[in-house]
């Protein structure tokens, strides 16, 4: 048996995607994706929720924050990297991993995995999912 609990906001960044695979994205380009946190637990913690829900919104609205209304070209943190969604979604995933191992939502020792899914569009998304440990 699995829980999940998932939340959703939006971000919007602008990029470039050099190489020939990337056809006209090669250029200066924004995007603005929809974005899935999901958090899942075998059992349910403190007062039988998988966790906070406000809590974990506010921590995806930061971890958004951190990206949202930039050009990711111009980041130190992605020199280098083509900010594909796929890459964008692990990148997520593993800031959003490292605010719950700071103990940012409280009792979550029982979430063993995050997911974050950031959606293009209605027709296109790419997800990763990020493993948490072993459930206390």
């Amino acid at each position: 048996m699995t829980f999940s609990l998932t939340v959703r906001d939006r971000m919007m960044v602008a990029h470039s995607l050099p190489g020939e695979l990337f056809g006209p994205a090669q250029r200066l380009h924004g995007a603005t994706y929809v974005v899935d946190l999901t958090v899942r637990a075998d059992e349910l913690g403190t007062c039988d929720v998988v966790c906070d829900l406000g809590a974990l919104a506010g921590e995806l609205r930061a971890a958004l924050a951190e990206l949202e209304y930039r050009n990711l070209d111009d980041e130190p943190a992605f020199a280098g990297v083509l900010t594909t969604t796929e890459v964008l979604a692990r990148t997520l995933a593993d800031r959003l991993a490292g605010r719950l191992a700071d103990g940012r939502l409280g009792d979550v020792g029982h979430v063993r995995e995050l997911e974050v899914t950031l959606r293009e569009s209605d027709v296109a998304w790419a997800s990763y999912r990020h493993p948490l440990g072993e459930p206390s």
